[in-house]
């Protein structure tokens, strides 16, 4: 048994830390917007006051495939846990509305 392990003071992050903090110590839950998140919103905003159309439906097209975007680069490119699972719960809930699961 090494004592040198036992008293080194080495302190391991909280869960609350993995959940809500960078790997630079910042707490991150917002962040000022991407692109993708930009566009996204704007989409599905036109996507109800556009009359149905081919127009509406390039929009509807182009709001999946940001919010997908979006969504992905969260779930894999994250700063913390939290913001992984909002891409996780935003590209399963995609999901599911386009399947009609919901």
């Amino acid at each position: 048994m090494n004592r040198n392990l036992e008293t080194s003071g080495t302190q391991y992050p909280s869960l609350f830390d993995r959940i809500f903090r960078d790997g630079e110590g910042n707490l991150v839950i917002a962040q000022p917007p991407n692109l993708p998140i930009l566009v996204a919103v704007t989409a599905t905003v036109l996507q109800g006051v556009l009359p149905d159309s081919p127009l509406q439906t390039t929009v509807e097209l182009v709001a999946f495939g940001t919010w997908f975007t979006w969504a992905w680069l969260e779930l894999f490119s994250g700063v913390n846990y939290f913001r992984q699972s909002l891409g996780l719960i935003t590209l399963v809930g995609l999901i599911f509305l386009k399947l009609n699961l919901g």
